[in-house]
C-alpha cells in the first residue's frame, strides 16, 4: 500500500511539469504583443506631429498600458514557474526578485498592475468623455474601483497572514 501512496504521490508532484506549456504559452503571447506593441509604436511615431496633445497623451497611455499588460505576464510567467514548477539556477545578472515572491505576493502584485492598467484605462477614457455616456463613465468607474477594493483586500489579507507567519514562528523560539 506504501508503494501504491508513492506512486500517487510521484505522480501528483510530476503533473506540476504541465505548467510549463501554460508558461510557455504565455512567452508566445507575450511575443505576439510586442508585434503589436511594434505596431502601435511605428503608428505612433509616424503620426506624432500631426496628432493633438490629447490623441499624443492617449496613444502614449496605449503604449504604457500595453508595457503594464507585458510587465504582468512577465511576472506571473517567472514566479509561476519558480513556484510551482522549479527553481531558477543561480546566474549573473539575475533578476533581484527572482526567488522572493510567493503565491500571495503575487497575488497582490498582480492586483496591484491590474489597477494600474485599469487607472490607465480610465484615464483614456475620461480624456476621450465625450465618445461616453454618463452610464457607461459612472460603470467603469464602478469597475475600476472594485479593482482597488480587491487589491487593497488581497493586500490586506497578506498582510495579516505574514503577521500571523511571524507570530508563529516567534513562539517556535
Amino acid at each position: 500500500m506504501k508503494r501504491l501512496e508513492l506512486a500517487i504521490e510521484s505522480v501528483i508532484l510530476a503533473s506540476r511539469w504541465l505548467l510549463v506549456a501554460f508558461y510557455l504559452g504565455l512567452g508566445v503571447a507575450l511575443a505576439t504583443y510586442a508585434l503589436s506593441f511594434g505596431k502601435k509604436l511605428y503608428e505612433f511615431v509616424i503620426s506624432a506631429f500631426t496628432l493633438g496633445d490629447t490623441d499624443t497623451i492617449l496613444k502614449m497611455l496605449g503604449l504604457i498600458d500595453a508595457a503594464l499588460v507585458a510587465s504582468l505576464v512577465v511576472m506571473v510567467i517567472i514566479s509561476g514557474y519558480e513556484n510551482f514548477v522549479s527553481r531558477f539556477d543561480e546566474q549573473d545578472g539575475e533578476v533581484h526578485w527572482l526567488g522572493t515572491i510567493d503565491v500571495g505576493s503575487l497575488k497582490v502584485k498582480v492586483a496591484s498592475t491590474i489597477v494600474a492598467i485599469s487607472s490607465i484605462h480610465l484615464l483614456q477614457v475620461f480624456l476621450n468623455h465625450a465618445s461616453y455616456t454618463t452610464e457607461q463613465l459612472m460603470w467603469l468607474t464602478i469597475m475600476h474601483l472594485a479593482f482597488v477594493f480587491s487589491a487593497l483586500m488581497l493586500a490586506y489579507i497578506d498582510r495579516v497572514m505574514a503577521l500571523a507567519k511571524g507570530k508563529k514562528a516567534e513562539a517556535a523560539e
